[in-house]
């Protein structure tokens, strides 16, 4: 046993009898997963996301997360519309489960409803959705829609979330809804999405980090999706988001999703460089340009809490704070940290690589089977929870 297994405390995650998940951002934009020169061996076209894909697939990768950008930003000049992406690419797959990003205020829930249904239908219940509130205002204002203010974004977010579940179960006479954003009245969905066992309807990821961000995690998200972060900081995200969740009408628990970048070398000393270089060689002007634009994430909340709040520029050199998880390292450090991450909470880890292709084989082969073999210690240590 590890010292690391050996000195943590109670699990807190009540689900720590079950594998932990892995997901890997899709590179369906242009530019890579850092906004630096150097050399990735990547890139955004079909051809090349499909052979990912299958790769990713075959080395222990539940879950692709297809990116949303409709216009070109901050390094990022080409992009393909994620819910497209993603139902190309899991017609191209046999296992792996598609996420698309999708916008509130670009897409109406009903119609996104039908989208998810038939697509769910073509894969054989392969098909999620992420929710994201939207942090580049000039995407909106560009196709002539209104740019709400942060927290009107998530209510907005928590009544499209309520929408979709509403259509997908609604029983006899359709969906029934009336709200501030959305209504719709006898909408009567057929065919519905697959039936799949243990899930009441497509799953429903929803990012972001802020107040209203864990509020919606809570009471309406299948899955919390967190940007980047320490122990403590992911830790305290699962407390707020598990609090708003005991007191809501959920179908199913709250999961958790946390964004990593990993940096897996041979040596301690390969990783660290590579990360040195990766900030050494930032695009700096492109970072730059972003942080201005995130400033209607977190710092536009009343508390100031929220995506990118507290991001240096060293961390938004990877857009979304891959960097702060650390998942930097040989294959046994990085084994060390997931299970750290697992057992406060983590059922999802969502990856980015440097180069996709090799390095996506070198964690099946070098770094998922000691992940395995250090679950298996902490479900031994936890007995009580090994089977929750």
């Amino acid at each position: 046993m590890s010292d690391t297994i050996g000195n943590l405390d109670a699990t807190v995650n009540p689900q720590v009898g079950e594998p932990l998940k892995f997901a890997y951002w899709v590179p369906n934009v242009s530019g890579g997963l850092v906004t630096s020169s150097i050399e990735q061996r990547t890139d955004w076209g079909y051809d090349y996301n499909v052979k990912l894909a299958r790769t990713a697939e075959e080395n222990g990768f539940e879950y692709a997360l297809s990116q949303i950008r409709y216009m070109a930003s901050y390094g990022a000049d080409h992009q393909h519309e994620a819910t497209s992406f993603s139902l190309a690419l899991a017609l191209a797959t046999t296992k792996l489960k598609l996420i698309a990003a999708v916008h509130p205020g670009l897409w109406q829930p009903a119609v996104l409803s039908k989208w998810i249904a038939t697509a769910d239908h073509l894969t054989g219940g392969r098909v999620a959705l992420n929710v994201v509130s939207g942090w580049l205002k000039d995407e909106f204002t560009a196709m002539g829609e209104p740019w709400l203010e942060h927290d009107e974004r998530y209510r907005r977010t928590n009544e499209f979330i309520r929408v979709l579940r509403e259509i997908w179960t609604a029983g006899e006479g359709g969906a029934e809804f009336s709200g501030d954003f959305y209504r719709v009245h006898g909408f009567d969905l057929k065919p519905r999405p697959v039936d799949v066992p243990g899930r009441p309807h497509p799953e429903i990821f929803q990012g972001g980090n802020s107040t209203a961000a864990r509020r919606n995690g809570g009471t309406v998200s299948d899955w919390y999706f967190s940007n980047g972060k320490d122990y403590d900081g992911f830790s305290e995200q699962v407390e707020e988001v598990l609090g708003h969740a005991k007191t809501a009408q959920r179908l199913t628990p709250v999961r958790f999703g946390l964004n990593g970048f990993m940096i897996a070398r041979d040596s301690e000393k390969e990783a660290r460089d590579t990360l040195r270089e990766i900030v050494a060689k930032a695009n700096k002007p492109a970072v730059e340009g972003f942080r201005n634009a995130v400033q209607q994430a977190g710092n536009s909340t009343g508390d100031k809490r929220g995506m990118w709040a507290d991001s240096s520029f060293e961390d938004l050199v990877q857009y979304n704070d891959g960097f702060k998880t650390q998942l930097i390292g040989t294959p046994e450090q990085i084994a060390d940290r997931a299970i750290e991450y697992k057992r406060r909470g983590a059922n999802l880890l969502l990856l980015g690589f440097l180069h996709f292709q090799e390095e996506v084989e070198y964690f099946g082969k070098n770094v998922l089977p000691i992940i395995r073999e250090k679950e298996a210690e902490l479900a031994a240590r936890e007995p009580q929870l090994s089977g929750a």
